[in-house]
């Protein structure tokens, strides 16, 4: 790319005038925590030597202050933090989508639906704990630690050292257990869960063919064992949390008695009072709950370096080897009356790898290899070839979906020059397994073009033979459900085919368009197709490894092992 973007886990951390506040009400909760036991471990030691009232006054104040600034540091913590980070979140999941657009479809590559929609919701997500539950909490602690320990150091140098010591060595201990314990199940947790998504949109999606083939328990199997395998991670994960909090609670028993047994001394010797006595050994405490931040910490930052990886991955930094890249200053097509010359000389083209893994064309498509073909305006071209000759790989090309080798002009414009959007705007494709959103028929059609009235529509429909069906399912607003579920494959193929038709594309290609329909009405639907497109002076480019009546093409070429049989020009 042009313009190096950061990795996910450095775009999760918020600006620091962003994070200023929740770090500052961080150190405020902590040291009103710590203040607030010593405070309270003085005035109790000291009101049992029955001074007079008026000694105490000033520490009672203390102890109700502290207790209102713990509360009210925590929720502004909280707040502060959360929405920072939330709004990170909001920013990384909308920088995501941008990067993904330049490399959709053919750049997502190695990854499916299910896990890039995990990494999409569930990674992102995963990446507010570097806010919240890295940087912010060990921020704040250090700050409070250096500071509490500090205070220590004034009243016994001692027991500053024993405290600092207990410290060091335990969340030390603790950080090497969890380390040792979970951190293959932290860096397995988001994999897992893109997995097990994966799954069961896999399942959800093909649970008729499953059935068919009696395969269906066999998927759950697979689903279930998942499942199983996410669980332990989480067990793993949340066990090992117990652990570190136990080992908190014991960190600060522990300090307690050094500090009991540095300061012991001092107050034999009549160096430090009784209160400072009571003070040095509660006040670890407090210092160890402060420190307990640490160790969820380290646990949080692995989950979250995870999860970025995955982003990362999914959608690379660099666009992938065979995925075209705009132009920084594109050039723009010519608008004339009729569709432009498409020209085609020496095309060498491959789908795109990532981590040694190929798109999911690849396998069923050759690479193509000095392909050359011209497309006049207003031609009828039909390209034949068996399955994996490559044509889907010409087609993708076409549109610019697939960077190229050679030369592809429009009008005598070198396509690489052209914006990708510029370019599909006027080259469009309808591909063999369209695409249809969860909505109405009208909604799938109207985005082809946003201001088409009814009449529009079931003119589009009409041209494809559905007018009649449309209406009898209740017309336009009648539901297509998710990704067509609720409509045949045929009658997926024909509303991608009147949305195609309704955009208006001046060069159309259609991959294997009547695929999905009875070979009754194939031939009837490629006339009326054709005849509308050549009524409306478009170029089209019929992709088939099946022949179709003579009358309805000008030329026809032929494709094996991603060559042309013969110079397809006229």
């Amino acid at each position: 790319m042009s313009e190096r973007r950061p990795g996910a886990l450095r775009a999760a951390l918020p600006s620091p005038a962003r994070l200023a506040p929740s770090i500052l009400a961080g150190i405020g909760w902590g040291a009103s925590a710590i203040a607030l036991l010593a405070c309270s471990a003085w005035l109790i030691t000291r009101a049992a030597e029955q001074p007079p009232v008026l000694y105490l006054s000033v520490a009672v104040v203390g102890v109700r202050a502290f207790a209102l600034g713990r509360a009210v540091f925590r929720y502004l913590e909280r707040l502060t933090g959360h929405d920072a980070s939330f709004r990170q979140l909001a920013a990384i999941r909308a920088g995501v989508f941008e990067r993904m657009l330049p490399l959709a479809p053919d750049g997502l590559v190695g990854v499916r639906r299910g896990d890039l929609l995990a990494r999409f919701v569930d990674d992102v997500d995963d990446l507010q704990n570097v806010a919240l539950r890295v940087v912010q909490p060990v921020v704040s602690a250090l700050v409070v630690l250096a500071a509490a320990i500090i205070g220590v150091a004034v009243l016994a140098p001692g027991s500053a050292l024993s405290i600092l010591a207990c410290l060091a060595g335990g969340i030390g201990l603790t950080l090497l257990a969890q380390r040792r314990a979970a951190a293959r199940a932290d860096r397995d947790l988001a994999p897992l869960r893109g997995d097990l998504q994966a799954a069961v949109l896999e399942h959800v999606q093909s649970v008729d063919v499953l059935v068919a083939f009696d395969a269906a328990d066999a998927s759950r199997a697979r689903i279930e064992r998942l499942g199983e395998r996410l669980a332990r991670a989480s067990r793993a994960r949340v066990a090992v949390a117990g652990l570190a909090s136990a080992a908190t609670t014991a960190i600060g028993g522990l300090a307690v008695a050094a500090s009991l047994a540095a300061s012991s001394p001092l107050l034999a010797d009549g160096r430090i009072d009784g209160p400072t006595f009571a003070v040095l050994c509660l006040v670890p405490l407090a210092i160890a709950e402060v420190a307990g931040a640490i160790p969820l910490a380290a646990t949080s930052w692995r989950i979250a370096r995870a999860g970025a990886a995955r982003i990362d991955e999914a959608v690379p930094e660099d666009v992938p080897a065979g995925v075209p890249v705009p132009p920084a200053a594109p050039v723009a097509l010519p608008t004339g009356d009729g569709p432009p010359l498409v020209g085609l000389r020496g095309i060498r083209a491959v789908w795109p790898q990532h981590a040694g893994r190929p798109a999911d064309g690849a396998a069923s498509s050759a690479p193509l290899a000095d392909v050359d073909l011209d497309l006049l305006p207003g031609e009828c071209v039909l390209l034949r070839g068996p399955s994996g000759a490559g044509k889907t790989t010409l087609a993708h090309v076409l549109v610019r979906f697939l960077d190229y080798e050679g030369s592809y002009r429009l009008d005598g414009i070198e396509a690489s020059l052209l914006d990708p959007g510029d370019l599909r705007s006027a080259v469009g494709l309808v591909e063999q397994r369209p695409w249809l959103f969860d909505e109405s028929v009208r909604q799938n059609l109207l985005f082809a073009r946003e201001d088409a009235s009814d009449d529009d529509l079931l003119d589009a429909l009409e041209l494809v033979g559905l007018r009649t069906w449309v209406l009898e399912r209740g017309g336009l607003d009648a539901p297509v459900g998710e990704r067509g579920s609720l409509v045949s494959g045929g009658q997926a193929q024909r509303i991608a085919l009147a949305r195609a038709s309704l955009r208006g594309f001046p060069v159309l290609v259609l991959d294997e368009p009547t695929a999905n329909v009875d070979a009754a009405q194939a031939d009837a639907l490629m006339r009326d197709l054709v005849t509308a497109a050549r009524r409306d002076g478009r170029t089209v480019l019929v992709i088939s490894h099946a022949p179709l009546d003579d009358r309805l093409v000008d030329r026809e070429v032929v494709m094996a092992d991603g060559r042309l049989a013969g110079r397809a020009t006229t």
